[in-house]
């Protein structure tokens, strides 16, 4: 099945920009593209021997030429073995994969113009920073004055000039990732790969890298495909994401797009921190039930469900303390985290006989104690309905 979300404006009539160097107060141009460097995945398969279910299942998806596709799900979902078939190091045992026009599907790595960067930094110990940026130049023929022009060109933008000669073990964990990422900009590949190259920082510096990482693209444009399992990352570095699941795609489109409008239940209850709360409720006439209140649903959208139960869906954000006593959900307060202005409250009620977590932002300067009992309402047009039986989400979006 095809997703289609429309790629960002900024992608429309993509142009180079200048890009600041950091450090002289001049400008360096950023090189012109060869050809269009879109990706595409035309129902791309991978079952290794001895399976049955295939780790990437007829995956239909498309990159933008200059565009930062996210890939994102859970371990075990597909996300980095697709872009190892991207890379040629995985077989693709059916279906096809496209750098802009060319099918690079049976294309050896080395020719498909790509650069990889990994989790490990994979730099050679015994090389300056400069060397190891320009290895693979060398390797390829690259003659010296070209070298050292474009790893400066490269230092410049990673702000790595003053550790160029200098070897990976006198570097931070950050800095050898930014030599990582040098290495891959001196190729000038038509497509930049990314596999989770976060995973091995702190969190402080995963922050200050990650914007680092999102913010180089776009100055240079170049189409990247990035995968993690962090949807943090996702939401703050993708021009689009595209969530995979047991190596099926759930849905593509925008951060705005997945946190609004998610396809279904597994979207819904994976993108967002803290996740989205999930129960299992009653139809009524009007509506829905929500402990002892009724919650106003458009008809239109219960229509759609097959059964007299739906899965409603509500964000942390757009869940509140009752107005009235005994309104809404009972739920016992279990712990409340305090972020300054804001909180987290998190607790536990009784849903259709069963325990049920729930967590509701509250006033970081006056909310309830563990060990309360509480009435949390929703919000009634920021409430998330799925079927029962399907997952699958029934209506629009909601409110902004």
């Amino acid at each position: 099945m095809q997703y289609w979300s429309g790629y960002p404006a900024r992608l429309a009539g993509q142009v180079s920009h200048p890009t600041h160097n950091g450090s002289s107060g001049t400008f360096l141009p950023v090189k012109e593209k060869k050809t269009m460097a879109s990706v595409t995945f035309d129902k791309a398969t991978r079952l290794y021997p001895g399976s049955t279910r295939p780790a990437v299942d007829h995956l239909d998806l498309e990159v933008a030429d200059g565009e930062f596709l996210v890939l994102v799900g859970p371990s075990g979902c597909g996300k980095s073995t697709s872009l190892r078939m991207l890379a040629g190091l995985e077989e693709v045992n059916d279906g096809n994969i496209f750098i802009g026009e060319r099918n690079v599907t049976d294309v050896p790595p080395k020719d498909r113009d790509i650069a990889m960067v990994f989790q490990n930094y994979a730099l050679y110990p015994h090389m300056t920073v400069a060397e190891n940026m320009g290895f693979a130049l060398k390797i390829a023929g690259i003659n010296k004055d070209e070298r050292a022009a474009r790893v400066l060109e490269a230092a410049k933008l990673l702000d790595l000039e003053p550790y160029l000669s200098r070897k990976p073990k006198a570097l931070s964990g950050g800095q050898r990732q930014r030599v990582a990422m040098g290495r891959a900009i001196v190729r000038q590949p038509q497509v930049f790969l990314m596999d989770e190259p976060l995973s091995n920082l702190d969190a402080k510096l995963r922050v200050q890298t990650r914007t680092q990482i999102a913010s180089l693209q776009r100055r240079l444009g170049v189409t990247t495909v990035y995968v993690t399992h962090d949807q943090t990352e996702a939401l703050t570095m993708g021009d689009r994401i595209a969530v995979l699941k047991d190596g099926v795609l759930q849905q593509v489109g925008t951060p705005r797009d997945l946190y609004a409008k998610p396809n279904n239940v597994f979207v819904a209850g994976f993108i967002g921190s803290p996740a989205m709360n999930l129960f299992l409720a009653d139809r009524v006439d009007g509506g829905v039930k929500f402990g002892t209140a009724t919650v106003p649903v458009q008809r239109d959208t219960l229509a759609g469900a097959s059964g007299d139960k739906v899965t409603i869906g509500v964000r942390p954000e757009d869940i509140h303390l009752a107005t009235a006593q005994g309104e809404g959900l009972q739920v016992e307060v279990d712990l409340v985290e305090e972020l300054g202005a804001d909180g987290y409250l998190y607790g536990h009620s009784t849903v259709e006989g069963k325990r049920t977590d729930i967590v509701a932002r509250v006033d970081g300067r006056s909310h309830p104690n563990a060990g309360d009992t509480v009435y949390l309402t929703p919000t009634p047009n920021h409430l998330h309905v799925f079927d029962a039986e399907s997952g699958l989400r029934l209506g629009g979006a909601v409110a902004d």
